[in-house]
């Protein structure tokens, strides 16, 4: 076991020289990770991955902030790709725009979320692959069906583990990462020590969902991943792009299992069309307990737009906007540089494990 996670932090250093392990990267947050964001984690030793979502029109912008950003950093790279990662949400992202960016500002990682069908995903995968080899392909998935399928059908290099504790969206029915990781890596190494793998390369795995501190960071890496991935603890950077009324709420929240729902709801009233197969966790507010009360979706989304003319005012329990966020809000509790963030995560995994170990 010890040789097969060597062999994973090897991997990813060759694939990734810049980065400092333990792994810690960003999520790719639809329209929150931009170039500030994914830029400062990977400058500190992590991956950070710009959230593209379903728009790739303002793309090109954020890759070519990203390389003034980047300027002369000397992050070393392999085959000179640009040292962060770019994400998608693959039911509503323009395929064409995206593998033609992808080939022209190569970046290390693509990560791709949400594909319309496993055919879907094997075009993205193959397209993407074709356009710059060099890119390496995440594939995230919630659940060990959906990770024996894209291992089978795609062969990412990178498999990313969803937890249901994660904000924003993911599967809407699912488990802990305490279950789904052991699961997931027992299922991928039966299938290439059994099967061969049908010729391709184990994916190493990390893990994504409830992990904002460096005690569920190492807690994920003890299940089998190889590394750990920050969603909403980056909320609360200074580098992420939110309004202050959104953050003030993530530093707000607490009791992540009572203050925030996995619901279809926020959804409905911002017209954003997931399939039945997903929905988001966020806190809850008035948007969500005026629909659990039985207001009409006509009513609660008129009153949701007009709560959008009240600026950062429009956050909180007892109104309405949006604020997606995992269950472990309540550990957020102050604003810092998405790099120190990383940084003092990274530092404190090691005493995590050895406190663990002293138990033994």
């Amino acid at each position: 076991m010890k040789e097969k996670k060597m062999s994973d932090v090897q991997r990813l250093k060759q694939d990734y020289p810049w980065i400092q392990t333990p792994l810690v990267v960003g999520a790719p947050m639809r329209l929150i990770a931009l170039a500030d964001l994914a830029v400062e984690v990977s400058k500190a030793g992590g991956i950070g991955f710009i959230g593209a979502g379903t728009d790739t029109s303002s793309l090109s912008t954020y890759f070519q902030h990203a390389q003034r950003l980047l300027g002369a950093s000397a992050l070393a790279t392999k085959n000179g790709t640009m040292p962060i990662g770019v994400g998608f949400i693959n039911w509503g992202a323009d395929i064409d725009v995206a593998v033609s960016l992808i080939q022209k500002y190569r970046p290390a990682a693509v990560w791709f979320f949400a594909p319309s069908s496993t055919a879907s995903l094997m075009q993205w995968t193959e397209k993407s692959r074709e356009a710059c080899p060099e890119t390496k392909v995440w594939v995230q998935v919630g659940s060990v069906q959906e990770a024996m399928g894209a291992v089978r059908e795609t062969k990412p290099d990178v498999l990313v583990v969803q937890g249901t504790d994660a904000g924003g969206h993911g599967l809407a029915q699912g488990a802990g990462l305490i279950s789904l990781v052991p699961e997931v890596c027992d299922a991928v190494e039966t299938y290439f020590s059994r099967d061969g793998g049908a010729g391709g390369e184990r994916p190493v795995i990390i893990a994504a969902g409830g992990i904002a501190e460096q005690r569920s960071a190492a807690a994920a890496m003890t299940l089998g991943a190889s590394g750990v991935v920050l969603g909403t603890r980056l909320l609360a950077s200074y580098e992420a792009n939110i309004s202050k009324g959104y953050r003030d709420e993530v530093l707000r929240a607490s009791d992540g299992g009572q203050t925030t729902v996995r619901t279809k709801v926020y959804d409905t009233l911002r017209n954003t069309n997931w399939a039945a197969t997903h929905n988001a966790r966020g806190v809850i507010n008035k948007t969500y307990f005026d629909a659990m009360d039985g207001m009409g979706e006509e009513e609660n989304r008129r009153l949701y737009t007009e709560e959008t003319n009240k600026g950062d005012a429009g956050w909180g329990v007892e109104n309405r906007m949006t604020t997606y966020a995992g269950s472990a809000v309540g550990l957020v509790k102050e604003v810092k540089g998405a790099g120190e963030i990383v940084r003092e995560m990274r530092g404190q995994i090691g005493g995590v494990l050895d406190r663990a170990k002293a138990i033994l």
